[in-house]
């Protein structure tokens, strides 16, 4: 097993004594990975790619050489992989942010009877905004904790200190992840208002003083006044945004051409977050419908050029009461936005509106409305991403479940962790529905290391298929107590794979590494890497994630490939929301029917569980409850990047439920990230 040493980040966001992340040895990789796809491959395949692996992990082979340099990295570097992982996740992808790549959460449906309701709404969730960034800008954020097996190891925190200092610049080939924190100019202090696809500087700070909530209200409404001046209408360059990064790199360029235009983009590019004021989406506002609306704005006719996807924090508020966050998701993980999303809708909840108190700036200046020069080239520009946006919203998939049999109270007393259990019922659905594996990806925390993001959980394990063949094939042949036993190998599978990865022991990271080390080096591609094998296991048909929440909230994102599904979940005491996404045009999957195919195999899995009684020993007992510790699926909205027909449920929220956690210390339950 490999050293974790602890040296000293120079990172200030919470790095400190944290360990470095371990370089597993190659071995153990190499056999991992060959366990990892047997199951997945012909026989034909498998053959040649263990005769591949064989080559590459041979004593003195190309692996040894990659895996040496690795390890030089590793002393020079506070994490050797987040570079070579950042690129490969996120900043090299050429595929449009939404739906694609930006994860939205979607929050309960707001009751606003007049349209002065939003914007006050609006400027209290701004408020908080504003209250969070003063604990960021002080370092005053309490500290995340490890929970399970390794409980009370702390987490690095330097994600947090991204969420509102972060861009990213898109470029013809790779996109740039730009920090502001320049010593010499001072941080922005203003914030990007969108309403009717038009963009307005709002200043939170005039005379050196925060703008209180009842200045902001004052402030959102004159906005609102002159979005809704006719007279200066001007083109949604916010489309521009929502296209793939190499044509919106080409796009930038050609609006920098002019001087109006690289003002306008400066301040947006600088400001803190974007908050969007959406016009009403249409009668119906069912999960489903806001989770699309989130995630797409609903397209050209409707509010899909009141964006700008490159500001990782879009929150929006729509007057029909939709309202939600967009995120863009290389700055940080899953469980960031949700810490932060929580911390403001509790903060709404707990802290009085103070619309009627405290003293306003007096003769506040006008917020001011950004300028674009647009050429005809600009605007046919603009009529492209406007024909391509509206090609990804006809194409996307979605159907938002909440599944209200039993939630992960029920599966806490069969003695199962239930991110374990949930997986192991995604696994199962799929072979109903498809008859075959695939390629999961789950991905799993690492934030207990240094710059620490996240690694893959590789849920399609041969005992997980085993469990689906037996419930789907088997169902007369195989007995319960023999269906029972498959479960249990399936959940034992699961956990100890999703231990090895939040300690920094899986493959895919490893695997990363040695490719791209081999490519800095300029080395011809290494065989193993050109293997079909390997671009099956990088095909992520399932792109998973527990997102779980205290406050009723779900998260939601499509999928990776295009024939593929993003199935993100968060489980609550009696129920779980499923958010399941596909593409139309892909003739193998249909989101309801895989819908259909969880929610049966879910119950299935209960009717087993209550036939056995869930008997085990206690130290089978201890060992599956550490799953949970372990698989919080930390946003990772992290997919790896795209697929189809059919209908989406209705179910709507119920009004947030704050449960208070102690103000010392937040927990972070799991360790799996989406």
């Amino acid at each position: 097993m490999p050293v974790l040493d602890r040296e000293p980040s120079k990172d200030s966001g919470g790095d400190d004594g944290l360990p470095k992340l371990p370089l597993p040895p190659l071995k153990d990789t190499l056999d991992t990975y060959l366990s990892c796809m047997k199951h997945l491959l012909t026989e034909e395949q498998f053959n040649k790619t263990k005769d591949t692996v064989k080559e590459f992990g041979a004593p003195g082979g190309v692996g040894d050489l990659l895996q040496s340099k690795l390890e030089e990295r590793r002393l020079k570097e506070a994490n050797w992989v987040y570079d070579f992982w950042l690129s490969d996740m996120y900043l090299n992808n050429r595929m449009a942010l939404p739906v694609n790549s930006s994860p939205a959460m979607v929050f309960p449906l707001q009751n606003f009877k007049a349209p002065i309701d939003s914007l006050r709404f609006a400027a209290h969730l701004l408020s908080g905004v504003l209250e969070y960034k003063t604990l960021l800008d002080a370092r005053a954020l309490p500290v995340d904790y490890a929970r399970g097996q390794l409980a009370g190891t702390p987490m690095c925190m330097e994600q947090y200190y991204r969420l509102f200092t972060s861009y990213r610049l898109p470029g013809p080939e790779r996109d740039t992840l730009v920090a502001q924190e320049s010593c010499v100019m001072p941080e922005p202090e203003h914030v990007i208002v969108a309403c009717k696809k038009q963009f307005f500087v709002l200043d939170v700070v005039i005379n050196f003083r925060r703008l209180n909530e009842r200045d902001l209200l004052t402030q959102l409404d004159k906005i609102v006044k002159m979005a809704d001046s006719g007279e200066e209408q001007l083109p949604p360059i916010g489309l521009l945004t929502s296209d793939g990064r190499t044509e919106w790199a080409e796009s930038r360029r050609v609006l920098m051409r002019e001087s109006t235009n690289r003002d306008s983009l400066d301040m947006i590019e600088r400001c803190l977050c974007l908050l969007c004021l959406d016009d009403a989406s249409g009668p119906e506002l069912s999960d489903t419908t806001r989770a699309m609306w989130m995630l797409h704005g609903g397209g050209v006719a409707k509010n899909g050029g009141n964006r700008w996807y490159d500001k990782p924090m879009q929150f929006v508020v729509g007057a029909d009461g939709c309202c939600g966050v967009v995120c863009e998701h290389s700055p940080f993980e899953g469980i960031v936005l949700v810490q932060c999303t929580e911390y403001l809708l509790k903060y709404m909840i707990g802290s009085p509106s103070k619309l009627l108190r405290a003293a306003s700036v007096s003769e506040l200046p006008a917020p001011r409305r950004l300028r674009w020069k647009c050429t005809p080239e600009v605007h046919k520009l603009l009529t492209s991403s406007a024909d391509k946006l509206q090609r990804l919203l006809r194409n996307l998939d979605m159907n938002v479940h909440k599944f209200e049999e039993h939630g992960k109270e029920f599966i806490k007393k069969q003695k199962i962790s239930p991110d374990a259990y949930i997986q192991v019922a995604i696994q199962l659905a799929y072979y109903r529905c498809h008859r075959r594996p695939v390629s999961t990806y789950e991905s799993a925390s690492i934030r207990r290391f240094q710059q620490g993001r996240v690694d893959n959980i590789r849920s399609a394990t041969p005992k997980a298929l085993a469990f689906a063949k037996a419930m789907t094939d088997g169902m007369q042949s195989t007995s319960d107590t023999e269906k029972m036993e498959m479960l249990r190998g399936a959940i034992a599978a699961q956990t100890n794979y999703t231990i090895r990865s939040i300690t920094g022991l899986a493959i895919d990271n490893h695997l990363l590494g040695l490719r791209e080390i081999a490519h800095e080096l300029r080395m011809e591609k290494p065989e193993i890497f050109k293997d079909e094998a390997y671009l099956i296991s990088n095909q992520f048909i399932l792109s998973t994630s527990q997102v779980p929440t205290t406050v009723e909230m779900f998260c939601c994102y499509g999928p990776v490939v295009p024939n593929g599904y993003g199935v993100c979940y968060n489980p609550q005491s009696d129920h779980i929301i499923f958010s399941v996404s596909s593409f139309r045009e892909s003739p193998q999957t249909c989101s309801a029917e895989f819908v259909k195919c969880l929610v049966q195999g879910l119950l299935d899995m209960r009717d087993l569980c209550n036939k056995c009684n869930c008997v085990s020993t206690p130290t089978k007992q201890r060992k599956e409850q550490t799953l949970e510790t372990h698989t919080q699926t930390e946003t990772n909205w992290q997919s790896k990047t795209q697929q189809r027909p059919c209908e989406s449920s209705k179910n709507q929220q119920a009004p947030p439920q704050v449960l208070v956690k102690k103000p010392d210390q937040t927990q972070v339950e799991a360790q799996t990230q989406t």
